[in-house]
């Protein structure tokens, strides 16, 4: 017999995560606001987002109060950075050497980063990765919508750690 539980209580982690999302400029406001409740959920902490993003808070709901977003005009300048910070810069993208998210190990302090969605990340941008990861597509179209990859990948990287 099953109880519905509703709001039950967030797993509690040991430590804090590691993982951050850093964004370019997305052409909607809702995939955004999305990856905020999802990062909520996941005990992610800090989102970067690029360009003029602005967050719908019936979407967003608490992830949009927990989690830390910085805005920046443009990526490169962010990548730069957050690679000072040590993180190690996972692009999720469909590229020659991507490696299939199923057999990766996520480096702990990993800033995850996602493209735009009709344009995915430039040549440029792609440079600056440490590692490109994809998901595996099993029909059409043949990719996941940024909010639902970035969801994905934040469970993966739960996943592996799930103590935080």
């Amino acid at each position: 017999m099953f109880e519905h539980l509703r709001h039950k209580p967030p797993t509690a982690l040991e430590r804090p995560r590691e993982m951050i999302l850093v964004c370019a400029p997305l052409r909607s406001n809702i995939n955004l606001s999305n990856m905020l409740r999802t990062a909520g959920c996941c005990g992610i902490g800090r989102v970067i987002a690029c360009g003029n993003p602005s967050i719908h808070k019936s979407i967003a709901r608490d992830g949009g109060e927990q989690v830390e977003l910085e805005v920046h005009r443009t990526l490169l300048p962010v990548l730069k950075q957050v690679k000072e910070e040590g993180f190690t810069l996972i692009g999720l993208e469909q590229t020659t050497g991507a490696q299939n998210m199923h057999h990766y190990q996520f480096p702990r302090k990993t800033a995850l980063v996602l493209g735009n969605e009709r344009l995915g990340l430039t040549e440029e941008q792609l440079r600056w990765m440490d590692v490109c990861v994809e998901i595996p597509v099993y029909g059409l179209p043949y990719s996941y919508n940024v909010a639902t990859s970035a969801a994905l990948a934040m469970y993966e990287y739960c996943r592996q750690y799930p103590t935080g």
